[in-house]
């Protein structure tokens, strides 16, 4: 019996309860660097693009509103004015439009409307017609969208708001498109590092565009805060070109490849074709929800401070809007690195077996969740230290980063398969935060707009914190499912293709007899 079948044959005998690789043995990894990693840098510079793309928003609507006329009985605290930086700039700003709170909460949460309609159907596209298309149109379709906002917000305050519905729907398709991308390019002891490099572009975007947008905001010479949308939207028009012409769905598919490299990638996870999506048993799985419900958790305090920071910094702090990008910019730089280095330190404890997947991903969601909450707690003993306000904020944000060696690469363990359609489930959930938490905001503090208030908002954050530990520990696996292997899936074999049964043992004998009678 050559290699090759019994490549086969370990393949279609039952898996250990901690994943191994698909084809039951692997290749070393070939040195050097390859094109997953090629992939990895520019779905990273994606990722950075998107997030550009999307909070620039929070520091330019600072510039844009008339706050001398915003409607709320109290704009900016009084109470720390007196510890306020020597150069900041309390008084009122004079920008074009007369919006409250509650309108600017409204148009800062409208592009979660969006987003929210097209996680699982990007997910799900993803898988059947490929990610690289879909990933790339979803910024893109961002990008133009950003371009033409100055001119939406001048025009009307519905028409701004509808275009930040649909630049939501168009973007909504990443995360999902990605994750299934990876579910065919990262291998096994792999995962971690590469999706945390990858989605951490997401937080190194943000710590690039907030400090960039205040400057942009603060420069009469590039035309002020419409320059903030001019300048990330043609950066994304441009990733969009190169990334077509790099990147390619699949290793098969990936013409400079080498055969190291892709026998690498695909005895680890699998060469299958597109096979029917086993929609009860991912809806009815314990471990999904598990994933749900830390993702939704982690978000809302995510998205609270993405989207209310720069307006905490200006109204509470005294920070003026340049100063306001740079401070606010800090918690996603700490995130950005505790995300990648948690990738890395994931797989290490994994490939030497310190711990077991389940563990890893538990450790690592309790960190990013607890120590979070925990910090939240203790803003209000700050008082008006300004120093001790933002190091305590910048970390409750920063150390959120430890999950993605949590549950965000939890979908790939339970379902490489199904990866996108899994991001797209939770993300859909997960995205709840973005519209519903700066309304939480806008409606504790449009009539009293307090250090105390404000305090409320960061108590409610941590205890949704702890809430979504305590599931994720009790509810998450780390191994793969068996829907994961769908009721009819397609096995390569000496260029021929056969029918493999999987759902239960006994299916795998029957494949196993075909194999062998082969």
């Amino acid at each position: 019996m050559d290699s090759s079948t019994e490549d086969t044959l370990d393949y279609l005998k039952p898996k250990p309860a901690e994943s191994e690789p698909l084809l039951g043995k692997t290749t070393s990894a070939p040195s050097g660097f390859g094109k997953r990693h090629v992939l990895a840098f520019w779905a990273f510079l994606g990722f950075f693009n998107v997030y550009c793309l999307r909070v620039n928003l929070s520091v330019a609507l600072v510039a844009m509103v008339n706050s001398t006329d915003d409607g709320s009985s109290s704009d900016n605290a009084t109470e720390c004015l007196e510890d306020a930086p020597a150069n900041t700039t309390s008084s009122s700003s004079t920008g074009e439009f007369n919006w409250d709170s509650n309108t600017q909460s409204l148009v800062l949460g409208a592009f979660f409307y969006g987003y929210i309609i097209t996680q699982i159907p990007g997910g799900w596209l993803a898988e059947v017609f490929g990610g690289k298309k879909l990933f790339g149109l979803g910024v893109l379709c961002t990008a133009i969208l950003t371009l033409l906002t100055p001119l939406a917000a001048r025009w009307n305050l519905y028409v701004f708001i509808a275009l930040r519905v649909i630049e939501g729907i168009g973007e909504g398709v990443t995360f999902p498109a990605m994750n299934a991308m990876w579910g065919k390019w990262a291998p096994l002891w792999e995962r971690s590092k590469l999706l945390s490099f990858t989605y951490a572009g997401a937080q190194l975007g943000t710590v690039f565009s907030m400090p960039i947008s205040g400057i942009l905001c603060k420069s009469n010479f590039l035309g002020g805060w419409p320059s903030v949308f001019y300048v990330f939207g043609a950066l994304g028009c441009v990733w969009f070109v190169i990334w077509m012409l790099i990147v390619h769905d699949t290793p098969a598919q990936h013409p400079g490849i080498s055969k190291e490299e892709r026998e690498y990638i695909e005895t680890s996870v699998g060469t299958r074709l597109k096979v029917k999506t086993p929609w009860l048993a991912i809806w009815t799985c314990p471990a999904l929800y598990a994933i749900c419900v830390a993702h939704f958790c982690n978000n809302w305090g995510f998205y609270t401070m993405l989207t209310c920071l720069p307006t905490y910094m200006k109204k509470i702090l005294h920070f003026d809007v340049q100063q306001d990008g740079f401070l606010s910019a800090l918690p996603y730089l700490v995130c950005w690195m505790c995300q990648t280095s948690s990738g890395q330190i994931a797989d290490f404890i994994r490939r030497n077996k310190y711990l077991s997947t389940v563990s890893t991903r538990k450790l690592f969601n309790s960190c990013g969740l607890l120590f979070p909450a925990i910090l939240l707690c203790c803003v209000q003993f700050a008082g008006c230290n300004h120093a001790a306000v933002v190091a305590i904020v910048t970390f409750a944000v920063g150390l959120g980063g430890l999950c993605m060696g949590g549950f965000n690469c939890n979908h790939i363990d339970i379902a490489s398969n199904f990866s996108g359609t899994l991001m797209g489930i939770t993300n859909m959930f997960a995205t709840i935060p973005g519209f519903l938490g700066p309304a939480v905001v806008g409606w504790l503090t449009s009539h009293e707009n307090t250090r105390g208030q404000w305090q409320i908002v960061f108590y409610i954050s941590a205890a949704i914190y702890v809430t979504g530990c305590l599931f994720f520990n009790v509810f998450a696996k780390g191994e793969e499912q068996s829907w994961n292997n769908p009721e009819v899936s397609v096995l390569v074999f000496k260029g021929r293709t056969i029918n493999d049964r999987e759902q239960s043992d006994s299916s795998r004998e029957s494949t196993l007899a075909k194999v062998q009678a082969y």
